[in-house]
């Protein structure tokens, strides 16, 4: 037994350099999320001047306060290579909104390319500011697709390799110390090591990070479709109240103009008029007293009602026999409970993964005393297994089968037990999961009974004896 299935997935970019998605979870292109504000254009540009100011002043002090012999002209022409370059972006309406995957790339890699060219004037691998490189790789990594943020580690990387290979040699006083070439492949070797550590680091935190806004974005879309459905019942009662006025006229109307026909087909439709007009006054009434949201009986579910509606998508299917079960201490009786709906929706899908895994039975126990209230979901099947137990509750794990080889048909995301876990512990419920010592997985949200016992609202009637 594990997660259910998402709503839906997530989508691919649907424009250039648009993300689009039907889930919650909009702006998240190939499981990630896209941070607008390291996206846009003039953000990359102020990045860019950042890095000019710092590499200007490094080659200021050490060729002027130093007075080290540095290759001025190059260096400089290379940092304004790099102001034209931001120039002519910024003067572009691209500055102005968010850069496209590609073009993103294309900055950052002209950057690695401009950084590569300054160290191969200064030293190579072995100048300390070499570590730089490591920049560009991480703010692809955050906010780039994979592809993308991979591709400009390679390119980091096959400069990190020519740098050690071919360099000018690092400024420094006369008579200073050669680096043989092993120093030199040793640089290039950390260097490699940092690059590829940062980016993939980097992606992998951003896309657990989008994974966790996804799903959190999925629980509160759950949350708003139950409310909204609780809301009906309201607008219903609303709708009937403000018809009856004039289906009453209707009503009057039509037995005035009955009485006063003769026998005929006219006749027989105005009584024909009375009797819908009537059926419609029927309907809107029950309607009206559908207690939704207003009568607190309707509010008030036993424990047996609440494991029955648990168990009613599943009862009498033939592949997995299902049972509620209530019990408590003796003599006392079982609590009414508040119609939750988010507590109905969770406990649901557990029963629904129940479904899934179970080998011949699924049983939903209520148990209650003077402190507590639980609902146990318990079937037969294999149980979870030690990897899945470990991380369960969290997104994006699961083990279920694929749709042709679930009873439910759902694909597993690893959403549906994160949703549930959310839903049940904002209800106030302690969550837990385990296995049955003779197989079979066991699914428990426990609640302080102050929380979920729905207390006596109307006096009971008092008897009065002579």
């Amino acid at each position: 037994m594990t997660s259910t299935a998402a709503p839906k997935s997530i989508d691919e970019a649907s424009g250039p350099g648009e993300p689009r998605s039907d889930t919650p979870g909009a702006g998240i292109v190939q499981g990630r999320r896209v941070s607008a504000g390291l996206r846009q254009a003039r953000s990359l540009i102020l990045l860019r001047c950042l890095f000019m100011v710092c590499q200007a002043t490094v080659i200021a002090v050490v060729g002027r306060v130093l007075g080290y012999p540095i290759a001025y002209l190059p260096c400089f022409a290379l940092i304004g290579m790099s102001a034209l370059f931001s120039l002519g972006i910024a003067i572009t309406p691209a500055a102005m909104r968010n850069a496209r995957p590609w073009e993103a790339s294309g900055q950052l890699a002209f950057d690695i390319l401009q950084l590569s060219g300054l160290l191969y004037f200064t030293g190579g691998v072995v100048n300390p500011f070499c570590f730089l490189l490591i920049v560009p790789v991480t703010v692809a990594g955050t906010t780039l697709p994979q592809r993308h943020a991979f591709g400009l580690a390679i390119l980091a990387i096959v400069c990190s390799l020519a740098l050690a290979a071919f360099a000018l040699p690092l400024p420094g006083p006369p008579g200073a110390v050669a680096f043989s070439s092993i120093y030199r492949l040793g640089c290039a070797i950390a260097l490699i090591a940092a690059i590829a550590f940062a980016c993939g680091y980097a992606a992998w935190t951003a896309t657990e990070g989008a994974r966790m806004a996804l799903a959190l974005s999925v629980t509160e879309t759950v949350l708003a479709r139950e409310q909204r459905l609780s809301a009906l019942g309201g607008l219903a009662a609303a709708a009937a109240h403000e018809l009856g006025t004039p289906l009453a006229t209707i009503t009057v109307v039509a037995k005035e103009l009955a009485r006063e026909t003769k026998e005929g087909p006219l006749h027989d439709d105005a009584w024909l008029l009375v009797e819908q007009a009537q059926r419609c006054r029927d309907i809107l009434q029950r309607l009206a007293e559908k207690p939704e949201t207003t009568d607190a009986l309707h509010e008030r579910m036993s424990l047996l009602q609440v494991v029955r509606d648990v168990l009613a998508p599943y009862a009498g299917k033939a592949q997995v026999r299902a049972e509620a079960v209530v019990t408590g201490p003796p003599g006392m009786t079982a609590p009414d409970l508040w119609r939750r709906p988010e507590v109905l929706h969770a406990m649901t899908s557990i029963v629904e993964n129940a479904f899934d895994f179970a080998r011949a039975e699924i049983l939903v126990t209520a148990r209650f005393d003077a402190d507590s209230i639980a609902l146990e979901v318990r079937d037969d099947g294999p149980g979870f297994s030690p990897e899945v137990l470990a991380t369960l509750g969290e997104p994006y794990v699961t083990s279920r089968p694929g749709a042709e080889g679930s009873r439910t048909g759902h694909v597993g995301m690893g959403l549906g037990f994160f949703i549930a876990k959310t839903l049940l512990e904002r209800s106030g419920a302690k969550v837990e999961f385990a296995n049955a010592r003779g197989g079979g997985a066991i699914v428990t949200a426990r609640w302080p009974r102050k929380r979920m016992e729905a207390f006596e609202l109307v006096p009971k009637r008092l008897e009065l004896t002579p």
